[in-house]
């Protein structure tokens, strides 16, 4: 019984990834084709989720994340924060730049930790629970990077805030997280900043793995 629930625990688990991969809902015949189950046990884990709250089925009976999902995110969103701030702390400091873990919600970057360097005499304010398309700047475009299989750094600058640079990096290797680690200043940064960011989400993505 014990190896039989712990089979049906890790069947919903995939099928809750294979929802949250930003590519809409399925039917459950898709979703029987992609998982490689039978269509009866489809229907019995979409039940128990859909009882639950954390799957739902549109007008047009595709199945899409429920909000009971958003419950667990927000649970999830202190633990983040705690397990980054060593990392970020060490980045800022090093780079003296503010540095920040940004995670995608959407099509949306969220700021959920933010460290700030202690010895530069100008930095930017940058404060947790910021929102952005990831679209703009770095931080949403190394996690679009990440969506595409990628990892590389970005740096961009003048997007989110006039005369603001950012490098970020994504957070690789956590399917999931979707997430990217960054830095951003007023002033000049080194070629190294690139490699400096990337070890630290690196660093980030071994911490939480």
């Amino acid at each position: 019984m014990a190896a039989e629930s712990a089979q049906t625990l890790e069947r919903g688990l995939r099928l809750l990834r294979l929802l949250a991969d930003g590519r809409g809902g399925r039917t459950p015949t898709e979703l029987s084709a992609e998982l490689s189950l039978s269509r009866p046990v489809v229907y019995r884990l979409l039940t128990t989720l859909m009882n639950e709250g954390f799957v739902r089925r549109d007008a047009e009976g595709r199945v899409h994340l429920g909000f009971g999902v958003l419950v667990l995110a927000q649970a999830v969103q202190p633990l983040l924060r705690a397990a980054a701030v060593p990392t970020l702390r060490r980045l800022a400091e090093d780079v003296g730049a503010t540095a920040h873990l940004t995670v995608a919600e959407g099509e949306d970057g969220l700021a959920v930790a933010v460290v700030e360097p202690s010895w530069t005499d100008m930095h930017v304010a940058y404060r947790e629970g910021s929102r952005h398309p990831l679209t703009k700047g770095a931080a949403g475009q190394a996690i679009l990077a990440l969506r595409e299989g990628r990892d590389d750094y970005f740096a961009t600058e003048g997007q989110l805030q006039e005369g603001a640079r950012g490098v970020a990096a994504p957070v690789t290797g956590l399917p999931w997280l979707e997430a990217s680690v960054g830095v951003v200043t007023f002033g000049p940064l080194e070629e190294s900043t690139g490699p400096r960011v990337v070890a630290a989400a690196a660093e980030l993505a071994a911490a939480l793995g």
